[in-house]
């Protein structure tokens, strides 16, 4: 009776461990080179190693000088010392992103020559930026933070490179706030000053009612009526010609003295006001402070963080060998076809 050539060889296959003790030699032959070839490719003559350095840093709750120290009443989460929260996180995320910030760093450490890009080149800035987006990175870590990644060929280059960005974030933001803050202290002057001019005309109007001889004019109305009755049951005419005299003045500028006085009164109210915005207004577009606190500062790496050789070798190692093996399945089906077709041939 003759056996089919197939049946041993799908009961073969399909155990895994008698498959890959079966081709255990070539598989430890694969194993091998692709250990050694890893090894020898992740070699700094093939990859560049580079540094990595990080810095930590929670943002701020308040931007405004102002509101958290000058301000009676500030509002809660306007604590100059309070950190801040998802919205300053996400404010911080994305001044990091700005080409602001970027720009500013490519200029610094002339980021071009560095990255070896060719000043010359048709399409020198999106590589340059492609690069930039590779070795630098920004996210929210887990606590509400904010983490700069910086990998560089530099130890050194990679701190400061870190460390300058963490500087530029303060000065950033607080020229973008500057430049609304100016334009709010011109606006409040502005206001100040035209109230200012207005209290000096009233107080220039009272000042010549005052030499007219209004000064009071309840109180001087209740006295010349006091003295007015006196010179009258006197008999005094000079003296009731005089009282007269100064009631018809008091009479025709009294409404005016009352209105100006109410007047000043209340505008002197809004200047007192004004005032305090103004000095609002001065302290945040002359004032700088930090936009973030530091928790861990970047500083130079002694071991390189790229490329990781036990990975890209444990990596390699492992899809070489899932290849491997899925290659001899297929040529062993391949194999076992080819016999069961000369089989079935030999049995017609």
């Amino acid at each position: 009776m003759i056996q089919d050539p197939t049946k041993r060889e799908d009961f073969d296959s399909s155990n895994i461990v008698i498959f890959l003790y079966k081709w255990r030699k070539p598989l430890f032959i694969v194993m091998i080179v692709v250990l050694v070839g890893s090894w020898f490719f992740s070699l700094p003559w093939f990859i560049t190693p580079k540094f990595k350095s990080t810095v930590i840093m929670f943002p701020a709750s308040t931007n405004s000088v102002s509101k958290a120290l000058l301000t009676e009443n500030n509002q809660k989460g306007e604590d100059l010392m309070s950190f801040g929260e998802d919205e300053q996180a996400e404010q911080l995320m994305q001044i990091l992103n700005s080409n602001k910030i970027r720009d500013r760093v490519i200029r610094k450490f002339n980021l071009m020559e560095h990255y070896g890009i060719d000043s010359t080149a048709k399409y020198k800035y999106s590589r340059l930026f492609d690069e930039y987006d590779r070795n630098i990175s920004f996210r929210r870590t887990p606590f509400m933070a904010v983490q700069i990644t910086v990998y560089d060929t530099d130890p050194q280059m990679a701190a400061e490179i870190a460390n300058n960005i963490a500087e530029l974030l303060d000065s950033t933001k607080n020229d973008m706030q500057h430049l609304r803050a100016i334009q709010g202290l011109a606006i409040v002057e502005e206001e100040y000053k035209a109230l200012q001019s207005e209290v000096y005309v009233i107080v220039d109007s009272l000042v010549t009612l005052g030499e007219l001889g209004v000064n009071d004019v309840e109180y001087q109305s209740q006295v010349m009526n006091q003295q007015m009755a006196i010179a009258i049951m006197q008999g005094n005419m000079e003296a009731q010609k005089a009282l007269q005299r100064r009631l018809d003045v008091l009479g025709k500028y009294g409404g005016i003295y009352m209105s100006l006085k109410n007047s000043l009164e209340f505008k002197t109210e809004q200047l007192t006001l004004l005032q305090s915005r103004l000095k609002e207004a001065k302290v945040d577009a002359q004032e700088n402070i930090p936009q973030k606190f530091i928790v861990s500062d970047a500083y130079k790496s002694e071991k390189k963080a790229y490329p990781i050789r036990w990975l890209i070798m444990l990596v390699s190692t492992l899809s070489a060998l899932f290849l491997t093996i899925i290659v001899i399945m297929v040529v062993e089906k391949i194999s076992s076809a080819n016999a069961q077709k000369k089989f079935q041939l030999g049995q017609s």
